[in-house]
C-alpha cells in the first residue's frame, strides 16, 4: 500500500439513512447473511471497478472538481498540485505533499508567492480540498481503508432497482470523522450507482447523489465523472478526468503552467 493510501481521510460530505430494506421477493436471491457480507460486497465492487491490481497500478490522477478547482495528484509519493479561483476572483496555486496534512507547502495568488498566514491558509485549504474532492471521485476504491468501519445495511429499492447497501462510518480520522455514508451497489454491474450521507454537523434526512458516467481509464480502472442529485437535479461534475501514465516532476515542483 502506498503511503498516501495510509493517510487518506474521510471527506467533507455525509449521507443519509435509507428506509428499511424491504423483504426480498421469493424469486430474489437471499441477501448475504454471514459476518463477511459487507466484505463480499466490497470484493464485488472492486472487481467491477477493475480490480486491486489496476488500482495499485494507477499512479497519477488529474481531474476538475465542480468546475472550481483542478487537481494533479501523485498517489505514490503524495505530491499534489491544486489550482483554482478564490471568492475574489483571483487565481491561486498550491504545491504540497498531502502526507504533511497541510502543514507545509508553497502557494501563489495571481502568480505572486503567498507569504505568512495567507500561505499557511492556502496550503491547509488545499489539503482539505484534496480530502473532499478525491473522496467524491474515489470513494468506492477506499472501502478497504483500515479506518473505515463497514457493515451490510440490507437492500433498498430505488427507481425499480433493488440495491445492496453498504454503511460506512469512521473513527478518529479525517477532518470530519462523524460523517456517515451509504453506498448503493447495483445488483448487475457491481458499481456504486448512488450514495447518501449525513455529515457530522447535520441531522437526517440524508443527502443522496447518483453516480453517472462510468468509463475506463489508465490501467483499467473505472471512474464516474458526474454526480446528480435526484431531487432538484443539481449536478456536480468531476470532468475532465485523466489518468496519465506519466507526469513531469515540474507539475508538482514548479508554479509554471502545466503543459
Amino acid at each position: 500500500m502506498n503511503r498516501t493510501a495510509r493517510t487518506a481521510a474521510v471527506l467533507l460530505l455525509a449521507l443519509a439513512i435509507g428506509s428499511p430494506a424491504p423483504a426480498p421477493a421469493q424469486d430474489e436471491p437471499a441477501a448475504p447473511a454471514a459476518a463477511d457480507e459487507a466484505q463480499a460486497l466490497v470484493a464485488r465492487v472492486m472487481e467491477a471497478l477493475g480490480g486491486e491490481k489496476a488500482w495499485e497500478a494507477t499512479r497519477y490522477l488529474h481531474f476538475r472538481f465542480a468546475g472550481r478547482r483542478t487537481h494533479w495528484w501523485d498517489r505514490y509519493t503524495g505530491r499534489h498540485r491544486l489550482e483554482g479561483t478564490n471568492q475574489e476572483g483571483q487565481s491561486y496555486l498550491v504545491l504540497h505533499d498531502v502526507d504533511d496534512r497541510g502543514e507545509t507547502g508553497r502557494a501563489w495568488v495571481e502568480g505572486e508567492p503567498a507569504k505568512g498566514e495567507a500561505a499557511t491558509e492556502l496550503v491547509k485549504n488545499a489539503y482539505a480540498a484534496w480530502i473532499n474532492d478525491t473522496y467524491w471521485l474515489l470513494a468506492p476504491y477506499k472501502l478497504r481503508d483500515p479506518w473505515v468501519t463497514l457493515s451490510y445495511d440490507g437492500r433498498e429499492t430505488v427507481n425499480g432497482v433493488t440495491y445492496d447497501k453498504l454503511h460506512l462510518s469512521f473513527e478518529g480520522v479525517g477532518l470530519t470523522p462523524g460523517d456517515q455514508y451509504w453506498m448503493y451497489v447495483h445488483p448487475e454491474t457491481g458499481l456504486v450507482d448512488r450514495w447518501a450521507y449525513v455529515l457530522e454537523s447535520q441531522q437526517p434526512p440524508p443527502t443522496a447523489w447518483e453516480w453517472k458516467g462510468w468509463r475506463r481509464y489508465g490501467p483499467g480502472i473505472l471512474l464516474a465523472d458526474q454526480r446528480v442529485q435526484p431531487e432538484g437535479g443539481r449536478e456536480l461534475p468531476l470532468a475532465p478526468i485523466e489518468v496519465p501514465d506519466e507526469l513531469p516532476d515540474a507539475v508538482f515542483e514548479s508554479p509554471e503552467p502545466v503543459p
